[in-house]
């Protein structure tokens, strides 16, 4: 199994992390609901597991290849490639031990539309709102990605700006993307095929519970499920054990923790479910790269940095 590794040297907006596969908070501010997120993992394996959110999300691969499954359909992402994730689909991202650099755009619908009853908004905005319509999750046609990459790029290259221009540049770059795949029947009326149901159930129990032991037996029974059958879903429909998912989960959680309360490392463990603090350190340097309170102290001075 993989290990999921921090990102090193590199500007990123960080959102507040909570533990949630479904992540109910918002990404970016409530006055400004668009995040970007550049992610260069060097040279470390990573994983990020299933999970989905209310807002449409642009994968964007400078450097592949990237592991992307959106809605359970498996894609390898080399250099160029382009996936969009609609509202509510579950999807998840993963690369081997090779580098690999991308960007993600993250933005609600309501954040480009007009808001007004027009066609814009009973075609296009409502339906993927709705989850009645979708976006082609890969973006294959070569003459479609030679118009995106460019906005992509102009997208990337203002991280970290801020202000009223700001977004009005970024509203008009993610209206000319949202354009372009329309434009070349990109967006489709959603399909039957799973919608990831009992998946979203299983992360939301997990979710619900993480501070708590929970076991195999437990899950499977709260299911009703078989242990057998709960383990193959698992391992197959999530690509790692059930031990493994909700360790990711805590360390999610603590990392939120760490950075943004001052509560001691004994407290995050406690309230990450952890049973003590020891196996909480260990854990946590073993798939971070370093002990929680120098991670703490480092990304406190990082922060001050960019602030000044």
């Amino acid at each position: 199994m993989t290990k999921l590794h921090d990102i090193k040297g590199n500007a990123i907006y960080n959102k507040s992390i909570s533990a949630e596969l479904k992540e109910n908070h918002p990404h970016g501010t409530r006055e400004y609901p668009f995040c970007e997120y550049h992610m260069r993992y060097w040279p470390h394996a990573f994983q990020i597991p299933v999970h989905w959110h209310d807002e449409v999300e642009i994968i964007y691969v400078r450097k592949g290849p990237l592991m992307v499954e959106i809605d359970g359909q498996k894609f390898i992402g080399d250099d160029g490639a382009v996936y969009i994730v609609s509202p509510g689909v579950l999807h998840m991202m993963a690369a081997p031990e090779t580098p690999v650099d991308y960007f993600t755009f993250l933005f609600p619908m309501e954040f480009i539309s007009f808001q007004t009853k027009d066609e814009l908004e009973d075609e296009i905005f409502f339906p993927l709102r709705n989850h009645t319509r979708e976006f082609r999750p890969e973006v294959t046609n070569r003459n479609l990605l030679e118009k995106l990459i460019p906005i992509l790029d102009e997208l990337s290259e203002e991280n970290g700006k801020f202000g009223t221009h700001r977004q009005i540049q970024v509203r008009i770059r993610l209206l000319q993307v949202v354009d372009l795949l329309v434009e070349y029947d990109q967006l489709e009326a959603k399909t039957g095929r799973a919608s990831g149901g009992l998946e979203k159930e299983i992360l939301i129990y997990i979710q619900d519970n993480y501070h708590e032991h929970i076991s195999l037996a437990e899950l499977s029974e709260h299911f009703h499920l078989s242990e057998k059958y709960m383990s193959r879903f698992f391992s197959e429909r999530f690509h790692m054990t059930l031990t493994q998912y909700v360790n990711y989960v805590r360390l999610k959680y603590a990392r939120h923790l760490l950075e943004s309360t001052d509560l001691s490392v004994t407290e995050i463990a406690m309230k990450s479910g952890y049973p003590n603090v020891s196996y909480f350190i260990r854990k946590f340097s073993a798939a971070v790269g370093e002990p929680p309170l120098r991670y703490r102290n480092g990304k406190a001075v990082k922060d001050q940095k960019n602030r000044i």
